[in-house]
């Protein structure tokens, strides 16, 4: 089972979760997933995967069968989800913290339909891919933080080419998350209640020099701090603590900007997508949508600093995706 162990130096959570070594690793590029038989995500091979815990089908399907456009099951090797006791490995708990490492841990399929892309999806399929992303985190808003992700590509971390994202209930809050918990309560506190993200956005937009794109729900630009070339940020316009609360998701405004992404490139770029929704304890907070397409590598510096090196301008990447 999946375990928490506390760093002693730094205080920072790793999961130990052995059983993922055993995942089905496909090989091939990004943008290409492999034929139906051997996609266990594929429609017609619902059988591969643990049972449906929700489906957007057809009326006239049956669950575990064809006939969906979006399905979530629960991971088969899953990350979470450890909640029998851990043997106590140490007398010294100041030094050695084990627990369980209880929460979920499922997969959302994103579409039936065989692509490795998000950016392959029509802006209604994508659309309906959020919802059901959405549907997902408020059916885990007891959790302590509800983290959802997209990964694509091979240096993206995925280990099934197929579509699809994943969603993580965690018990409690990860330190960065947490960090970002308090700058949003100690801005409000300094300006009489304001929104940190929504006053960023507001000046991002009157600067222009970062926007990429703005529709009537969200604003997509390169993040005044980009960690990673032609990073994506999106926020909405109007401030709302919890992406699966109601209002906007901004899904047209994603479709957009990664659909830029993969034609300034060249085809999809492997990525990292992910959710960032309002953590419990969290009284002034904005949901975002952040992108990191893996055009670098990570070494040393990030690794073991936290420092990110960036060889692109935000400035420039905004200008050449606002082109795209």
């Amino acid at each position: 089972m999946p375990e928490l162990r506390i760093d002693p130096l730094s205080g920072l959570r790793t999961i130990i979760a052995p059983d993922r070594a055993d995942r089905p690793m496909q090989k091939p590029a990004h943008r290409d997933p492999p034929a139906a038989a051997a996609d266990p995500f594929a429609e017609g091979n619902e059988s591969q995967t643990p049972p449906e815990l929700y489906a957007l089908r057809s009326e006239d399907s049956r669950a575990n069968a064809p006939g969906w456009q979006v399905r979530v099951f629960e991971n088969l090797y899953p990350a979470l989800g450890g909640e029998l006791l851990v043997a106590e490995r140490d007398a010294n708990p100041d030094l050695f913290t084990t627990m369980p490492a209880s929460g979920s841990h499922e997969v959302i399929v994103n579409s039936s339909r065989p692509v490795s892309a998000l950016a392959a999806l029509s802006a209604v399929e994508l659309e309906q891919a959020v919802e059901v992303w959405r549907e997902r985190m408020r059916e885990h808003s007891d959790a302590a933080c509800v983290h959802m992700i997209v990964n694509e590509g091979v240096d993206g971390g995925t280990s099934i080419a197929h579509t699809h994202a994943q969603l993580f209930a965690l018990p409690f809050v990860p330190a960065l998350i947490a960090r970002e918990r308090e700058r949003f309560g100690a801005y409000a506190t300094r300006t009489m209640g304001q929104n940190l993200l929504a006053d960023l956005i507001q000046e991002e937009v009157r600067r222009g020099e970062r926007i990429i794109a703005i529709d009537d729900e969200a604003v997509l630009i390169a993040p005044f701090a980009s960690a990673l070339p032609y990073q994506l940020m999106l926020a909405p316009r109007r401030p709302a603590p919890r992406f699966e609360g109601d209002g906007a998701s901004g899904a047209a405004l994603l479709h957009d900007g990664l659909t830029r992404l993969a034609r300034l490139l060249g085809s999809s770029p492997p990525l990292n997508l992910w959710v960032r929704t309002a953590p419990r304890g969290a009284e002034h907070f904005c949901w975002r949508i952040d992108v990191l397409p893996r055009l670098t590598a990570l070494a040393g510096l990030e690794l073991g600093t936290g420092v990110h090196l960036n060889s692109v301008a935000p400035e420039r990447a905004a200008a050449e995706l606002r082109a795209a």
